[in-house]
This record gives C-alpha cells, sequence and structure tokens, in this order.
C-alpha cells in the first residue's frame, strides 16, 4: 500500500495545535511537515516589531515542543515563501500545502501569488478560516458593505451570527518519510542582544498555547466577574492579558468567544464587556480587509489637511516616559518594561501623544508597533484611529483626555504610577498625579526636585486643548468622504 504523501502546513500568525483547522484538515489526510517560514522583513509579514520578536522565539519554542509530543516536528526556514515551500516539498515529496487565511493587505497579497505560483508547479494549496470569528467578506451590512461602525457591528455578531464551536487538537500527527533541514531558531537572532532590555518581560508573560490557555483559565475563574468595573483600573490587574496570545494566535478567537458561552447569568455584564473587547478586534480586522490602507492613512480624509507639529523632543519624552504627566510616564514606561501597557493608559497616553503635543498618530502607531508585544496591524492602527478622530466610528476629536483628572479617577492613590515611576512613590496621593503643583516642602520631604529627579510639564493642558481644537476648527469646513 502506497503511503500517502506528506502535507506541509505552514504556520505563521496561528502557533498552536488546538482549533487549527488547517493542521486538523492535514493532520486527517496523511503525514504532515509543520513549517514556519521567517519572511522577508519588507513583506510585513513577521513580527511586527522588536518586541514581538521576543515572543514570537518563545513562541517558536513552545510551539516545537507541543509537536515533539506527538513525535513531529517544526522546520524553521528563512526566505521568500515559494521558494522555501517549493525546496521543502520536493525535499519531503509534499504534493500539497494548507495554511490558514490572513486578512491584512500584506499577508494577502503572499498568498495569493504564492497560491498560483504552487498551483502551476503541480502542488496545491488550500486555505482555511479560523484565524477571525468571522470571514471579513461574508459579515456585511444588510445592503452588502461592510460595518463601518461598531455597535451595529457588535449586534450582528452577538445576535445574528454564532462563531462556528472550535475544534480540539489532532489526536495524532504522522511524521514523513524524510525530514527538510530545519535552521537553528537562535541563528535568527530574535531576541535583544545584550543588555537584554527585554529581561523584564518574563515577569509577567509565559509565551505559547499552554501559557495562552491558562491564561483564559485564570480570567474566567478570577477576573471575568467584576471585568466590567476593574478593567478600566490599572493597578487592579483586572484584563485578561490574552493579547499577545491572540496576535501570536496561540488561542483563537473562537476559543475564548466560546469559553465564555453560557456565563452571562453567573458573570453578569463582565462577559458582555469583555466580548464587546474581543469584538473590537474583530471589527478592526473587518476594517483592515475592507481599507488595506487604515495602517497609513485617515479613513476621513480631512485629516490629510492637519497641521501636525511633530516635534522631535517632544516625541522622544513621551516614548521615554519623561512628559511630567504621572500616568502617562507609567504607562510608557510600563511598555518599555513589560512590552504591554493597560489598555486604558494606551487611551490617554495616544490621546495626549496627538492632541497635547500635535504629533501625528502615525507616528504613535509606529512605536506601539514596534514596543508592544501585542502589536496587531487591525487593532492597533484602528484604535489610534479612533483616538485621533480620523478613523471609522472614531471617538471625535475634540474628546481630549485630561491625563490629571483621567489619573485620579483611574489611579485615586497613585498605585500604577508609583510602581512604574518610582521616582515619585514617596508623594502624598493628592498630587501623585500632579506633582507640579505639590507645595515646594512636600516635594523636599518626598525626595522629589522638579526638573532634576522628575521633569516639569512638557506642555500646558489647557493651552494645548485650546491649540488642538483651533486646529481642528481648521479642517472641519473640509466635505468629509462617505
Amino acid at each position: 500500500m502506497t503511503k500517502a504523501a506528506p502535507i506541509i502546513v505552514w504556520f505563521r500568525k496561528d502557533l498552536r495545535l488546538a482549533d487549527n483547522r488547517a493542521l486538523a484538515a492535514a493532520a486527517a489526510d496523511g503525514p504532515v511537515v509543520p513549517l514556519y517560514i521567517r519572511e522577508p522583513t519588507e513583506s510585513g509579514n513577521g513580527p511586527l516589531g522588536a518586541a514581538q520578536q521576543w515572543w514570537l522565539h518563545h513562541s517558536l519554542e513552545a510551539l516545537r515542543a507541543r509537536l515533539a509530543q506527538f513525535g513531529s516536528q517544526l522546520i524553521l526556514r528563512s526566505g521568500d515563501p515559494l521558494d522555501v515551500l517549493t525546496d521543502v516539498a520536493r525535499k519531503s515529496g509534499a504534493q500539497r500545502v494548507h495554511w490558514n487565511r490572513r486578512y491584512d493587505p500584506s499577508g494577502i497579497a503572499t498568498d495569493t501569488a504564492v497560491k498560483k505560483a504552487l498551483a502551476a508547479q503541480g502542488i496545491a494549496a488550500e486555505s482555511f478560516a479560523g484565524q477571525l470569528l468571522h470571514e471579513p467578506m461574508r459579515l456585511l451590512t444588510t445592503a452588502g458593505g461592510p460595518y463601518r461602525v461598531f455597535t451595529p457591528f457588535w449586534r450582528a455578531l452577538d445576535s445574528k451570527f454564532e462563531p462556528a464551536p472550535p475544534i480540539d487538537e489532532p489526536q495524532q500527527i504522522a511524521s514523513p518519510e524524510t525530514w527538510p533541514s530545519s535552521e537553528p531558531l537562535d541563528q535568527w537572532s530574535l531576541l535583544p542582544a545584550k543588555p537584554n532590555w527585554a529581561a523584564t518581560f518574563s515577569e509577567i508573560w509565559t509565551p505559547g498555547e499552554k501559557g495562552a490557555a491558562a491564561r483564559l483559565d485564570e480570567f474566567i475563574d478570577e477576573k471575568l466577574e467584576d471585568y466590567k468595573v476593574r478593567r478600566d483600573l490599572p493597578d487592579a490587574d483586572g484584563t485578561s492579558l490574552l493579547s499577545p496570545h491572540l496576535a501570536l494566535g496561540e488561542i483563537s478567537p473562537a476559543q475564548i468567544w466560546h469559553a465564555t458561552q453560557g456565563l452571562q447569568t453567573e458573570a453578569g455584564e463582565g462577559v458582555a464587556t469583555f466580548r464587546k473587547e474581543v469584538a473590537w478586534r474583530e471589527f478592526s480586522y473587518h476594517l483592515l480587509f475592507h481599507y488595506p490602507e487604515l495602517p497609513r492613512c485617515n479613513l476621513d480624509r480631512r485629516f490629510d489637511l492637519f497641521r501636525w507639529l511633530d516635534h522631535e523632543g517632544d516625541f522622544s519624552r513621551w516614548s521615554k516616559g519623561l512628559t511630567g504627566f504621572p500616568i502617562v510616564d507609567a504607562g510608557m514606561r510600563q511598555l518599555w518594561r513589560h512590552g504591554y501597557m493597560h489598555n486604558r493608559v494606551r487611551m490617554i497616553a495616544a490621546s495626549f501623544l496627538i492632541k497635547d503635543l500635535l504629533i501625528d498618530w502615525r507616528r504613535g502607531e509606529a512605536w506601539f508597533r514596534d514596543t508592544l508585544v501585542d502589536a496587531d496591524p487591525a487593532n492597533n492602527a484602528a484604535s489610534w484611529q479612533w483616538v485621533a478622530g480620523s478613523g471609522a466610528d472614531a471617538a471625535p476629536f475634540f474628546r481630549i483626555f485630561n491625563p490629571v483628572l483621567q489619573g485620579e479617577k483611574f489611579d485615586p492613590d497613585g498605585a500604577y504610577v508609583k510602581r512604574f515611576v518610582p521616582e515619585l512613590e514617596r508623594l502624598e496621593p493628592r498630587y501623585i498625579h500632579r506633582p507640579f503643583a505639590a507645595p515646594a516642602a512636600l516635594l523636599a520631604g518626598a525626595g522629589i526636585e522638579l526638573g532634576a529627579t522628575y521633569p516639569r510639564p512638557i506642555v500646558d493642558h489647557a493651552m494645548a486643548r485650546d491649540r488642538a481644537l483651533a486646529a481642528f476648527r481648521e479642517i472641519t469646513s473640509a466635505p468629509r468622504e462617505p
């Protein structure tokens, strides 16, 4: 009896065995050659930045260990995907390639070209759904177009289109008779060179499919019930922390969605609030699919006329957490320490950059893309455009966060600020978010010298707010494109 030809499973941002339809279909048909390709940087198909490279290294290690439990291997190759797939197919005897679909512009362009070229060589390529709850080309409005407003998108998702349930990992993964060669993971130099600025990431993160499953279980058991309230408190540890696992596909949105199925009574409003966060990520990908210019172009084209200041010194101080506004500085330093920033603080920091400093949202988006372990081409761009007021269903530009009031509301005792801005840890809570207003004697007693141990505010918020609104008024007379 002739043994079935192997099937290459091309892993991308789906580094898991469970709810992986490409893998499941291949494992059911014959031997599997699991493959991860480090595509050229210019393709835009790899990790989005240096922080996510750290995560990818550890995620690939975890995937390799999981496959080894099945007696399988993970083949690592660098280069043009078509060249790599052709070579691996020739050396393994594979006649088919499976992958799970990508929905970002660069991924779609690459996959379309590769599928056509492989077919010309007699190699069949089959793609599968599963990276999103619903395919962007299928979840449409009654008029047949894409949703541009989140609320009706959420209603359709929540009430009309229940996602397909996740599938289990394969019971077995057969190996090919001949394994192609694999590159050493360390050769890819994904980890930072010494001094290792990512050394503190492991304080809170465990990359890999098992880490994702453990994080989901912990969230449902301990945090989901109070999620609606605690998610906005940066020191409360009330969020799921699943975003980097989602970004690299160590867990699927369907797994998260169905894990919360039937918990509405038990966990109350926390379930709906949490599911809306999952749906926002979904909405962002649908936007990116239908508007591929999302990461680089204002969806509201009036903002093309906006007069940004783009002051380099201000951007540098913002990126280093030296703005003189403690809640902003704490967020930017948390980003440096853990490759992550609490979502409420992300909105405050983004609003400050865009509206207090008048720096183009694309510069902030690029910084987050490089420094976040959960960097995501859709969510990152859609969220920055939301804050800027230039995106789909965006917050109005004149919604300008006051960083002092935001800090006092969501970090009232200053615990979050003190954790990441330790030079302020001895300051009384009533001044922790406005050290510039504290009496000189109080500052001295706390060991704080403004302008020396902690910066003075780089901008007057009231003045900056008026300046931003004046700049916005200049573009409001321009017609908004539909």
